[in-house]
């Protein structure tokens, strides 16, 4: 009953997370970065490194400095870009290491610097599970 209890709040935090995560529509301002959406690589596992896909917009080529995650509430943890594919869309790569097993809402955002300054873009989010191995 409790697994059933867990599951279906996670389904929940998910649902609003999901549909408050939206990347905004309408034109970029110069040098804006948008955020599109948010991919795990492979089968992500306690205390291994996993490859994570951030798809985005941007005006221009905005310099991002690194992308900062939340596994449902935790703490918020910031990484560096391992590598940025310009385009349409465009792809910032990075690595992260789950702590803990279950299922999970992955959100993010990215820092990147526009006109000289440093801007948080819009964040993103995915549901994943992470396996106990």
């Amino acid at each position: 009953m409790r697994s059933i209890f867990t599951f279906l709040a996670c389904a929940v935090v998910f649902v609003l997370t999901s549909s408050c995560a939206t990347a905004p529509t309408g034109p970029l301002g110069t040098g804006e970065l948008r955020l599109q959406k948010l991919q795990v690589e492979g089968n992500a596992g306690v205390n291994l490194a996993v490859r994570v896909r951030v798809f985005f917009e941007a005006d221009g080529k905005p310099e991002i400095r690194r992308v900062c995650f939340t596994w449902s509430g935790d703490e918020l943890s910031c990484v560096k870009v391992s590598q940025v594919e310009y385009g349409s869309p465009g792809v910032i790569l990075v690595w992260i290491t789950p702590r803990r097993h279950g299922m999970f809402v992955l959100e993010c955002y990215a820092e990147y610097t526009r006109e000289g300054k440093a801007y948080p873009s819009n964040k993103v989010a995915v549901q994943t599970s992470v396996a106990p191995y």
